[in-house]
């Protein structure tokens, strides 16, 4: 039983570390994005890029908690 309590901590911190981190650099990726859309507009595309590629953390603090939970007891 304590294992299944440890891995069920270790898959939310993996999930709520991650979700930490993108939320932080999204906050300043996008901050800097609307200061370079306001110069040009024409970059608009990048800067979605940009914003869209933290998201990335997210998926494999995801996936690193299903591969945590998952794995037998």
């Amino acid at each position: 039983m304590m294992e299944l309590g440890l891995m069920a901590i270790g898959a939310g911190l993996a999930i709520g570390l991650a979700a930490i981190a993108t939320a932080i650099a999204q906050a300043k990726i996008g901050a800097a994005g609307i200061g370079a859309l306001i110069e040009k507009p024409e970059l608009i595309g990048r800067i979605l890029i940009l914003l869209v590629i933290p998201e990335t953390l997210v998926i494999l603090g995801f996936v690193t908690a299903v591969i945590i939970l998952s794995t037998p007891r």
